[in-house]
This record gives C-alpha cells, structure tokens and sequence, in this order.
C-alpha cells in the first residue's frame, strides 16, 4: 500500500474516465466482419481489440470529426480483457491513483450509481495495490463507489468538493469514508477567471476543511487547468495559483488536470510536458495526466530538446501568447519531415 506521506510527486492516472475519446479515424480503427474495433496494445504484446461499432458513424462523411467514447465502450460492456490493459497499463506506467469516473454513462442516478460500484470493485480486482479516486458530479455516486471500497487494500480518493451548490457535502463523505479529499477551484457562481479567484475559492474550501478536522496532507487542492487555446493568459492564472497556494499552505498537497492545458493544439506531448516541469517548479506536488503520453520518468530528466521545450514552455506562460511562433514551428517542422 502507497505511503502518500513519503511518495512525491504523487501520479493520478486520469484515463478511466467516460468522458475520454479517440478519433474515429484513427489508424487503429479495425474493421472486419460488419464490425468495428479500436486495436489497443494489449498487455501479452499483442493485439486487443474492443468492439466500438454501435459508436461509429454510419456516415463516412461524420468519421473525420467523430469521436468515440472507448473507455465508456469498455465499462458499459464490461469488456475485462481491455478493461484490465487500460488500467495496468497506468500502473505500469508510474500511477499511484487512478480517476474513476461513470458519469456519461447514465443520467438516471441509479444506473450511474450501480456502474461506479462495478467499477471500483473491478478496479481493485485488476490492480489492488494501488488506490482509486471516485469522482462524479453526484455525490451520491460518490457514496455508492466508497460503499463497495476495500479499505484493507488501498485508500480511496474523492473528486471532488468545491464551493459550487451541494458540493459541500463531499467533504462529509470524504471525512466519513477516510478519503483523500481533491477540492477544485470553483466557484458558487462558476469557473474562476484568475489566479486570485482560484486562490480564494481554495482558501475557503481550506476553511471548510478545517472546520471538520480533514488531515492536512489528506487534501489535494486543484486551482483548475483550462486549455491555452481558448485562453493564452490561462497557463499563467494556474501557475501562479499554484505559487500562492503553495506558499500559504507548504504542506498541502497541489495538482491540476495537467493535460486540459493542450487540448486543440499540435504536439500535445511537448506541449504537456512543459506545462507538467513548470507546475512541479511552481510547487504541483501531484500530477493528475496520461502517464502513457508523458511518463514522469522522462519528466524528472532534462528535456531531450531545450530548444523544442522552451518554445512549448513559452507558450504556456503567454510569453508566446496565442503560440503563433510555436505554431509556425510545428508547421515548419511537419513540413521538413
């Protein structure tokens, strides 16, 4: 069982979650037999390939821009074979908790609550010696995970608290349960819009969680990600929510959904991989990503390629502000190759 208080930084493997999607055209998309398959790498070193025809569009035209919910796929039909490589494959990849998250399942609660309860008692049948966050939008799905939870195994997390209507309660569980607590940056009237909102949606979370006596390093404090594409300035609000943080609170522990921050762009790898160094300098102590896109053992290295990381770097702190020079990079790059 993990020792949280000695491991650093912490990997939350975000990838069992039903809102994750591959292209439809992708070039592991198999057909055969009036059927369609995504072909994964499967953990014997072959192939696996799990059925995702009733996702794929019966117009050839839609498949360009299509995507298909495989992780959604797999868990609807308890598909165990896949099921079993997608969340190995993050434990061999460096995870020490893994998100589970059935919320686009279902919207009838109970059907929602009864596939998280399959999935934790799954998870842990697959992988035992590392924990599981439960993380909905219900919190009464949220109970329902927790219910089914081997404690003797693992601790569990919960994702997550935040000061938005009703969420308050998710402390309450989280205390009750002996949970990891991720409390998120937002607010009662929406999403921040800087880093000193995130800071002080935080601090108020922090107080809640004081009042109900929550351990200090049992709290994971996220000031939100949002993608660079849609904002340069969004990189900065999260660093430096994170540099506040940290120095208001050292022992606490920080993480973000670090991969929200590509989402759009070219090279997501480069481009994840700057923005992960640059929250551990800025004080992420826990890294909630795709540890098959960005290993943390490559993380902890000097970038294979300072030139190539310092452009990424520059975009992610609105140096390069709309990433126009990495962007004519990338370009250039694809267009020699």
């Amino acid at each position: 069982m993990l020792n949280f208080e000695d491991e650093t930084p912490i990997v939350i493997g975000e990838n069992i979650n039903t809102t994750r999607r591959i292209r439809a055209d992708s070039k592991n998309i198999v057909k055969k037999d009036g059927k369609v398959f995504w072909r994964y790498p499967a953990l014997d070193g072959g192939d696996g390939f799990l059925d995702v025809t009733e996702q794929y569009p019966e117009d050839e035209k839609q498949v360009r821009s299509a995507r298909i919910g495989h992780i959604r796929q797999g868990v609807k039909d308890q598909e165990m074979e896949f099921l079993t490589w997608a969340i190995k494959a993050q434990v061999n990849a460096g995870s020490h908790i893994i998100d589970l998250c059935v919320d686009e399942l279902s919207v009838y609660p109970e059907e929602r609550h009864e596939f998280m309860r399959w999935i934790v008692k799954t998870a842990q049948k697959i992988c035992p010696e590392v924990s599981f966050a439960v993380d909905s939008s219900d919190p009464d799905t949220l109970r329902a995970g927790l219910e089914v939870y081997d404690m003797s195994l693992s601790r569990p997390a919960i994702n997550s608290v935040s000061l938005e209507a009703g969420r308050d309660v998710v402390i309450d569980i989280g205390k009750e349960a002996g949970a990891l607590i991720f409390a998120n940056g937002s607010g009662d009237s929406g999403m921040p819009q800087d880093e000193h909102e995130r800071i002080d949606n935080l601090t108020k979370l922090m107080g809640m969680m004081d009042e109900k006596g929550v351990p200090m390093r049992d709290r994971f404090l996220d000031p939100l990600v949002f993608p660079v594409g849609a904002g340069p300035q969004f990189g900065v609000h999260f660093l430096n929510a994170v540099k506040g943080l940290r120095e208001k609170y050292p022992e606490v522990r920080i993480f973000g959904g670090l991969s929200n921050v590509s989402f759009g762009l070219p090279r997501r790898k480069l481009l994840n991989d700057a923005f992960i160094r640059l929250c551990m300098e800025a004080g992420c102590d826990a890294l909630m990503i795709d540890p098959l896109m960005n290993p943390l053992d490559e993380i902890l290295k000097p970038p294979a390629d300072q030139g190539e990381y310092e452009r990424a770097a520059a975009v992610m702190t609105a140096e390069d502000e709309y990433g126009l020079k990495y962007l004519k990079y990338v370009r250039s790059q694809a267009k020699a190759a």
